[in-house]
């Protein structure tokens, strides 16, 4: 799906997905990443929601946003207590939904000028 969206100047924003890739500002990406309005991460180490690890949510935390999106890959679902203990120790506050669901979301609170980052899985075809 391609997405139609204001694109504020020098920042970051989804400009489309699908079952294979997300794109930012136009670049395709085929990995999981992480994602805010000033910064891309590419090759994030999951590469499907099981392969989701403590450490992988440590570095999200370490991108210091009040606010994560985890897009968990085709579908939501949620990691266990213990994987959040960075995210939950900094008080950052984490809304976990499908990717799809997380690159529009990112989007909409990337337009409004709030400090959010997106943690987004693309599950790899084996």
């Amino acid at each position: 799906m391609k997405l139609h969206s204001p694109v504020t100047d020098g920042l970051l924003s989804i400009t489309a997905y699908d079952a294979e890739h997300i794109a930012v500002n136009g670049h395709r990406l085929t990995k999981s990443f992480l994602l805010t309005p000033q910064r891309l991460i590419e090759n994030w180490p999951p590469a499907a929601f099981d392969n989701l690890t403590e450490a992988d949510l440590r570095q999200v935390a370490e991108l210091n946003c009040p606010i994560v999106l985890l897009g968990t890959g085709p579908r939501q679902r949620f990691p266990a207590p213990a994987l959040m203990r960075a995210l939950i120790e900094r008080r950052i506050g984490v809304e976990v939904m499908d990717s799809y669901a997380a690159c529009r979301t990112y989007n909409v609170l990337m337009a409004e000028g709030r400090e959010v980052a997106a943690a987004l899985i693309i599950e790899c075809a084996s």
